[in-house]
């Protein structure tokens, strides 16, 4: 089967553009017809949104991140031609692509456009797996009576859309199943739309290292190879038992996958774990009031991400990275879930007091985790509800005036 993916004619199986309007991007391959499991990615997600609402960077290497000392949350394809990937140190990208122009991450902006694509898809079928705010398995089996044509032209289609609806761009990967819908869609990124059947999978992934499965590290992977699995050809020419026996029930999930069998079906009740937000320092720091500062401004950003996905969490995690660059983890349950800033950073700020001393800190973070749906305004913080009708309340003028209407004292302190 083919199709052209701009006007979704169907084309003849040799043809290089479409006969009704011209298109290069012609999608075929002998299961398009069959195939029904997707993976969808949006292409540098964060970069590709500050580039739709500022057309004057859409050329332009654009890094999504933090400063100097920080690292690079997302980068356009335009950056990553100098290298730059995401997690690099700010310092190394701006080596590597001096002119790069940095933009401080906007989450409320990506999540109201993660949000807005996610819906769409719940259109297409009702099994969406998100994996995160950008990228989400789906399952379109059975829509194809719903939709009036084939899985393969619906995904075709929905990237059309987003397109025109959000200006963002996507790539998507389908397949027999989740391991090689995922690996389809980096195929072929961005704009990508690519296909991997069942029957060319094992072929496909015999050349690549082991490191290639997912769950498959570094320190894996080395003791892979020492055991003579390097390939995952090799793991593929040996058997399911010998793997078993090695490993446990690992073996047995290596054997399949390098197989391309994956049997994990789409789970559309997948949840968020947790929600979280962290900063690296310009400077080492030692106060703690300083350090406190910081805590109580990470922790209205996780108070407000948690509020706008109507999620509250029972456990406080607080995130300490020292100057050698030694990560402590410090958590603490609560009595009730909450959304509150004004009670995560209390907690927040009680684990940062017994960490504080002669170290020096490069990094903090908070995190909420353990999370349920929170019922509007009324059930998440019942037991605390004067501090909770104070903080909807500033959240309501902040959402009419601006964040910078109502500021709360501590975070105007110097000292």
């Amino acid at each position: 089967m083919s199709f052209c993916r701009d006007c979704l004619a169907e084309t003849p199986v040799a043809a290089t553009r479409c006969p009704a309007c011209g298109s290069p991007r012609l999608a075929r391959h002998a299961e398009l017809d069959t195939l029904t499991i997707a993976h969808i990615d949006c292409d540098a997600f964060y970069a590709t949104i500050e580039k739709r609402d500022d057309p004057t960077l859409v050329d332009k290497p654009v890094i999504v991140g933090g400063g100097k000392r920080g690292v690079v949350a997302a980068c356009c394809y335009v950056a990553r031609t100098y290298g730059i990937r995401s997690a690099m140190p700010m310092f190394e990208a701006l080596r590597r692509c001096p002119n790069a122009i940095v933009i401080k991450p906007n989450m409320s902006k990506y999540v109201e456009t993660g949000r807005a694509v996610r819906r769409a898809m719940f259109a297409l079928t009702p099994l969406v797996e998100p994996l995160s705010i950008d990228e989400a398995f789906l399952d379109l089996t059975g829509t194809e009576r719903l939709h009036g044509m084939s899985a393969a032209k619906v995904l075709a289609r929905f990237a059309l859309e987003v397109e025109r609806e959000h200006g963002i761009t996507i790539s998507v990967g389908l397949s027999a199943n989740k391991f090689l819908a995922k690996i389809a869609s980096d195929m072929d990124k961005p704009r990508g739309f690519a296909v991997l059947g069942q029957t060319e999978a094992a072929g496909f992934l015999a050349g690549k290292p082991v490191g290639f499965i997912y769950g498959v590290g570094a320190v894996s992977a080395a003791k892979l190879a020492a055991d003579g699995y390097r390939l995952v050809a090799d793991l593929q020419r040996a058997e399911e038992r010998e793997l078993l026996e090695r490993y446990g029930e690992e073996g047995a999930r290596l054997w399949r996958l390098a197989r391309g069998i994956d049997s994990r079906t789409v789970n559309a009740e997948r949840e968020t774990k947790s929600i979280s937000a962290e900063t690296t320092f310009n400077e080492d720091i030692t106060d703690f009031r300083p350090l406190e500062q910081t805590l109580w401004s990470l922790t209205e950003k996780v108070s407000a991400r948690l509020k706008a996905n109507a999620l509250a969490g029972s456990t406080v995690t607080l995130k300490l990275k020292s100057a050698d660059f030694k990560t402590r983890t410090r958590a603490e349950s609560l009595g009730a879930p909450t959304q509150l800033a004004a009670r995560i950073f209390a907690t927040g700020q009680q684990l940062l007091r017994r960490e504080v001393g002669s170290t020096r800190y490069r990094l903090l973070g908070i995190g909420v985790s353990n999370l349920e749906d929170a019922a509007g305004d009324d059930l998440a913080d019942l037991l605390y509800r004067r501090a909770a009708n104070a903080e909807h309340a500033i959240d309501r003028l902040r959402e009419k005036f601006g964040r910078g209407a109502v500021v709360k004292g501590l975070a105007l302190e110097d000292d």
